[in-house]
């Protein structure tokens, strides 16, 4: 059923979007991730599905703003300074990657009998990496401010910038006379300078003409035009790049690199958010409805046989530059997993090609269905990867392995909880041992003065180096429930003597951490909650003693619950009973600080 004309505009809209809640929250259910979702609904919705669209192109061209909100969003964290740092990562590293994967694909297509030109075209196509998935994988583990993230976009803004150079590689590969072959000549030479004029103008208005306008805007105090503004800059600065001849994403990264500085980042960035989350997932939409099935059926055997053979040539070579950068063995392989697709990019080239008769009908369609089947192996590839890849190596880099260490208090875990639970023992001037098993916590500390030494708490032998034996209390701060259970457990035999206070993630945790033997649990969400209640309870016109003891029945309540699930006598012979946990209820203070065994 097609839907396109006029008069169904708001159909479309609503299949668009219907496709999309039902197939991405599945996918994500069964753990196969967003993006395979997005790129499964547009093929069921596709031409070769049901037929609901037509013509996959149209989307697909709008959706690519979805791409360019994206690389705004990710040049305004990019400071000048910052994008100056990674000047190696990008001309160095990219263009190592480029060379070397464009050279050896270009050998598998003349190893499939194809003429050098034909493969050259189609190995540049597959050498540049879908900027939309990659960085969709990125966003979703969080990776994109890490070091090996920032070398993969280091590596996507590289290719980005090659989209001119290509194009005009097509132009000297096309077959034409010397007059054409003249005329060919002074149009790359206008057109680079048009780039060049492009770019000139982008970054002279990024620095004198923004901040001032967004001055004004804001001194309106309109909200709406804000965000009217916020999308002006991103098309804006996609559009002067697209009519420069260069890629709309790095027009849009250029405007939020420029922007980054400003007082007005976090507002311009919640304003576009919202856009790039939807527009992008109607690109991978329109990428799923583009799979032509019928030449795939066609073609099979040669499709089946190019998808594999140039993702397994181009995730060969990305390890090999990143093994030769100095990357470790597993930033390497996981760079070559997430990068061996082709990308959107390829279908613009491929189409210029065939208008200037470098490439023919077939081979664009062929190599246009082998680019789309990369992009849609690539999300389960990442996730292949993730499931039976070996856990990388712990990098012990400026960090110290606990040895043998005593002091008044030992924690375990130095993350948020356990750096605002160690400020009070600090505060009387007891002496610490802090240990976690995340290295780079233990690295992003010592910028604040604290010595955090590297150990897993829920081992006996590391408690006892630790010190725990001599300890009058084990503060367990970390957010694994098993591994506090564990620890409870083992400070048993390992330190009967100390106090064991520990984070509790629930109710139902707190119960297992009391048949554990733990003396004190506290549930990571339950104080809080509770003096919430109380300033509502005050908000109601309560005075402080009333709603002291208000806040005082509720837990007297929480305490009696508590004791009715905990199995009878587990807490004998420990510190705490909670028979005086009740009592003590009555004597809380109008803030209080501690909570004990509920």
């Amino acid at each position: 059923m097609a839907v396109e004309g006029g008069s169904s505009d708001l159909l479309q809209v609503v299949m668009l979007l219907g496709a999309a809640v039902v197939a991405v929250p599945l996918f994500k259910r069964l753990g196969l991730g967003s993006v395979l979702g997005y790129l499964a609904a547009g093929l069921a919705i596709g031409p070769f599905g049901l037929a609901w669209f037509r013509d996959p192109h149209t989307i697909l061209h709008t959706a690519e703003l979805g791409v360019v909100m994206f690389l705004f969003l990710i040049g305004l964290e990019m400071r000048p300074s910052h994008l100056w740092g990674l000047r190696r990562a990008i001309f160095g590293l990219g263009s190592l990657q480029v060379v070397v994967c464009g050279a050896l694909m270009t050998l598998v297509g003349m190893g499939f009998g194809f003429a050098w030109q034909v493969s050259l075209i189609s190995a540049m196509g597959f050498v540049l990496t879908s900027t939309a998935i990659v960085m969709q994988l990125l966003g979703e583990r969080g990776d994109v401010a890490a070091p090996r993230g920032q070398k993969i976009v280091a590596i996507l803004l590289f290719e980005d910038l090659l989209i001119v150079p290509l194009l005009a590689m097509v132009a000297l590969l096309a077959p034409s006379s010397a007059a054409d072959a003249a005329d060919a000549a002074s149009h790359r030479w206008g057109a680079i300078g048009l780039a060049l004029g492009a770019v000139g103008v982008l970054v002279a208005a990024g620095l004198w003409l923004l901040n001032p306008m967004f001055q004004v805007l804001a001194r309106s105090k309109a909200r709406e035009v804000m965000t009217a503004a916020a999308l002006l800059v991103v098309l804006g600065a996609a559009l002067l790049m697209q009519l420069g001849g260069l890629s709309m994403a790095m027009g849009a990264f250029l405007a939020g690199v420029l922007l980054s500085e400003s007082t007005f980042r976090h507002q311009l960035e919640a304003d576009v958010e919202p856009f790039r989350g939807l527009l992008l997932g109607l690109f991978f939409l329109g990428v799923g409805m583009s799979l032509d099935l019928a030449v795939v059926a066609t073609n099979w055997p040669l499709i089946v046989v190019g998808v594999l053979s140039l993702m397994s040539a181009k995730a060969l070579c990305i390890y090999v530059v990143a093994r030769l950068a100095k990357s470790s063995h597993a930033d390497a392989l996981d760079r070559a997993v997430l990068m061996a697709q082709g990308g959107e990019f390829a279908f613009v080239l491929f189409a210029a090609a065939m208008a200037a008769k470098v490439i023919d009908p077939v081979v664009n369609a062929n190599m246009t269905a082998i680019v789309v089947l990369s992009m849609a192996l690539t999300p389960l590839t990442v996730l292949l990867h993730k499931r039976f890849a070996k856990a990388a190596a712990v990098s012990m880099d400026g960090v110290e392995a606990v040895s043998e260490h005593t002091a008044n208090v030992l924690v375990i875990g130095f993350g948020r909880v356990g750096q605002i639970a160690s400020q009070g023992v600090l505060a009387r001037g007891a002496s610490l041992t802090i240990i976690d098993h995340d290295t780079q916590v233990i690295r992003d500390t010592a910028a604040y003065g604290f010595k955090v030494y590297y150990g897993d708490g829920s081992r006996p032998e590391v408690l006892h180096a630790a010190g725990a034996h001599e300890a009058c209390a084990v503060l367990v701060c970390i957010d694994d429930k098993a591994a506090a259970t564990r620890i409870a457990e083992n400070a048993r035999h390992v330190c009967p003597q100390a106090q064991v206070i520990i984070r509790a993630y629930d109710r139902e945790h707190a119960v297992e951490l009391a048949k554990a033997g733990a003396d004190v649990y506290v549930r990571e969400t339950f104080e809080s909650a509770m003096v919430l209640a109380r300033e509502a309870v005050l908000a109601t016109g309560a005075s402080a003693d009333e709603a002291n003891e208000v806040m005082a029945r509720v837990r007297r309540r929480d305490a009696e619950r508590f004791e009715m699930e905990v199995a009878g006598g587990l807490f004998a012979g420990r510190a705490l009973v909670l028979g005086n946990v009740a009592k003590r209820q009555h004597q809380i203070e109008a803030s209080p600080a501690v909570n004990t065994a509920s």
